[in-house]
C-alpha cells in the first residue's frame, strides 16, 4: 500500500511523499515515469534505469514537451529529496496530478 502524507489539512497541499519501497509498489501498479531533477553532470554519473534528465531549473519549460498526459504517474527524485519535492510542487501548479516524490532521494 502507498503511504501518502498531508502537509495539513486541506486538499490543496495533498502531498505525495513515497519511500523506495513503495515507488516499486507503484511501479509494480502502474506505467511510471521516473523523473531526475538532478543536474546533467549528476545524471551522467550515475541514475536510475529509464530516469529522464531534466534539471530542476527546467522542469516549468520542458517536462509539458517530454509528458504531456498530466494523468501520466510521475516520481520525481534527486539526491536527497529537497530538488524533487520543488519539482513535485511546480508540476502539481502545472496541473500534474500524479506527481509523487522519492523522499530518500537517489
Amino acid at each position: 500500500m502507498i503511504k501518502i502524507r498531508r502537509c495539513c489539512c486541506c486538499r490543496r497541499c495533498f502531498d505525495n511523499d513515497i519511500s523506495y519501497n513503495d515507488m516499486i509498489n507503484l511501479m509494480n501498479r502502474y506505467s511510471v515515469i521516473l523523473l531526475d531533477v538532478r543536474s546533467n553532470q549528476e545524471f551522467r554519473e550515475g541514475h536510475m534505469d529509464g530516469a529522464i534528465n531534466v534539471p530542476l531549473c527546467d522542469v516549468k519549460k520542458e517536462v509539458p514537451k517530454i509528458i504531456s498526459d498530466k494523468n501520466k504517474y510521475i516520481v520525481a527524485y534527486c539526491t536527497s529529496g529537497i530538488r524533487s519535492k520543488k519539482a513535485q510542487k511546480i508540476l502539481n501548479s502545472m496541473g500534474y496530478k500524479n506527481v509523487y516524490n522519492l523522499i530518500s532521494g537517489f
